[in-house]
């Protein structure tokens, strides 16, 4: 058995893929390793012979505390002292066999699907923008008085905040990074959101007057909001591909519509409710603010296996 493990090494040493059938996390602290076929428990089972690090930070060692195998001896569980940060790919290399034979390395990472739901649950729940980063407060507080008017500034929130994310990623990959224009990027992503609001305006001006009107100036504040500015700024420093981006638009401008609604659903209640005299209107509104923020930390450390 142990001289088919060699034979199998050799091969994944010139081919890469032979030896590592799949890769995967699981639980917090692990990560699962399928073999193309059974191994002897020897050199790859031993957790010294595992050096793991995650790719953005190759400085820090994670250390392998225990390798449990299943029993066809197709699957090792490698186990780590804390949690792994499941966001980020992770590089396992594998020391040779022998003395002078090149160690194996491979890649750990979540499937793109999971990468992408990931970066959406992100901005909706696990880093609100409303109540983990507190933008976009000023149209937040303006607008969540009523539950009707709430959905409608979500809904051309979000609608906005897609479209303009959109232009501003082909805008900054195929003409800002080729000609190095990225010292522009505030000035440029300001103005493709303002032709966004734009074209919002004139639309909801002859669709839906009554909304239109029910919005008033919080409109027009959209423009210079720090969330539709915050995510072409993200996307820009993350380096995020095109359906990257927009689950982070997608998801934020959802976010913001979800602290909308429930801010709205919770004011409609504080009109009926006996409130002190000095706390009516804006201050109790901060203080519900405060408990939605306090609410929404419970997400803190949630990702998508």
């Amino acid at each position: 058995m142990l001289a088919l493990v060699s034979a199998l090494w050799a091969v994944n040493t010139v081919a890469g893929t032979n030896l590592i059938a799949n890769t995967a996390f699981g639980e917090g602290n692990e990560i699962v390793l399928t073999f193309a076929q059974p191994l002897a428990e020897g050199h790859l089972l031993e957790p010294g012979s595992y050096t793991v690090y995650e790719e953005s930070d190759p400085d820090i060692r994670l250390q392998v505390t225990n390798i449990k195998v299943s029993p066809d001896e197709t699957t090792a569980k490698l186990t780590f002292i804390e949690p792994l940060n499941q966001s980020q790919p992770h590089i396992i290399t594998v020391a040779g066999m022998t003395s002078g034979e090149s160690p194996l390395s491979f890649t750990v990472k979540k499937s793109y699907l999971g990468y992408l739901l990931t970066i959406l649950i992100t901005a909706l729940l696990i880093k609100n923008f409303v109540f983990t980063k507190y933008l976009g407060l000023c149209v937040f507080m303006g607008t969540s008085k009523k539950k009707e008017t709430a959905k409608g500034m979500g809904i051309v929130f979000t609608a906005v905040m897609v479209m303009s994310t959109a232009m501003s990623w082909l805008f900054y990959t195929y003409f800002m990074v080729p000609y190095n224009l990225t010292f522009l990027q505030v000035v440029v992503f300001i103005g493709l959101v303002s032709l966004s609001v734009q074209a919002m305006d004139t639309v909801l001006r002859k669709v839906n007057p009554f909304l239109f009107a029910s919005f008033g100036i919080y409109l027009v504040l959209i423009t210079t909001n720090c969330v539709v500015i915050a995510v072409p700024l993200m996307l820009a420093k993350e380096g995020y591909g095109f359906w990257e981006a927009m689950m982070l638009a997608l998801g934020a401008g959802s976010g913001f519509l979800l602290a909308l609604y429930l801010m709205a659903s919770v004011r409609e209640r504080l009109d009926l409710a006996q409130v002190p005299e000095s706390f009516k209107g804006l201050p109790v509104a901060f203080l519900v603010a405060g408990q939605f923020g306090l609410a929404f930390l419970g997400f803190s450390g949630m990702t998508i296996s």
